[in-house]
């Protein structure tokens, strides 16, 4: 499988506050890759490194072998990173598909496969974004990103405060974009057990650095490893 995203000694952070101090990462087309981490531990400030809205110190960051460091946000979004934050950022007054026609780039993603994969979107196709539901706005959220067309999709705690038939939903739909090809992602989540199942590869962040990158079926059979860098069993939450 080809490299999508490769990250080398990535220092960044805030103002003159250094959270990552040298992060080195690399994930290949049709990978899930499982982001963990007490709060705090720079999870997020990673998923914004990637996405450029962080002050970078040092390292490079490339998406299909294009070297984006420089590059503003914009220009990252449309070399191929897509971006589903933990807020959403749906456009409220914009329809469903307002939502997705106004970022489309040509590709596999287009929106009427977008409607296929959530065919709530198309039902509620005209409905306004402040019309859904919590679960409809987080489907609207990764719809948008893949009308993106994306090399790297980035999701930060997709599942929170979702009923449980909904994250399942969400969990089957990211498992089927990896399938797809074209793709790799990286997923912050809060539940642990709830995405060893999903991700191929589990990395851990402690005070900016990586703890632990193993396979995701080598964590499951290492329960203590959870207990060790998160302090929670391995159906717990952290």
């Amino acid at each position: 499988m080809p490299e999508l995203l490769a990250i080398e000694g990535l220092r960044a952070g805030y103002g003159e506050a250094v959270v990552l101090p040298g992060i080195s990462l690399r994930l290949a087309e049709g990978h899930v890759l499982a982001l963990l981490g007490r709060n705090g531990t720079g999870k997020t400030t990673l998923i914004n490194s990637i996405i450029g809205v962080t002050r970078r110190f040092g390292g490079t960051i490339s998406v299909g072998g294009r070297d984006i460091t420089t590059l503003r946000p914009d220009q990252r979004a449309r070399a191929g990173i897509g971006w589903v934050p933990q807020e959403r950022n749906i456009f409220r007054s914009l329809t469903v598909e307002e939502n997705m026609t106004a970022v489309a780039q040509p590709g596999y993603w287009a929106v009427d496969k977008v409607y296929e994969m959530f065919p709530r979107l198309k039902e509620r196709r005209r409905n306004f974004g402040n019309q859904l539901s919590g679960g409809e706005q987080q489907m609207l959220a990764i719809g948008r990103a893949l009308t993106l067309n994306p090399k790297v999709l980035l999701l930060d705690e997709p599942t929170e405060g979702l009923a449980p038939i909904i994250v399942e939903e969400l969990l089957s739909a990211l498992g089927a974009i990896a399938r797809a090809g074209g793709t790799c992602s990286v997923i912050v989540e809060q539940n642990a057990q709830k995405i060893l199942g999903l991700a191929d590869r589990v990395v851990i962040l402690e005070r900016g650095a990586i703890v632990h990158d193993a396979a995701s079926a080598d964590l499951k059979a290492d329960p203590g490893v959870l207990e060790r860098y998160l302090g929670v069993s391995g159906a717990g939450r952290h």
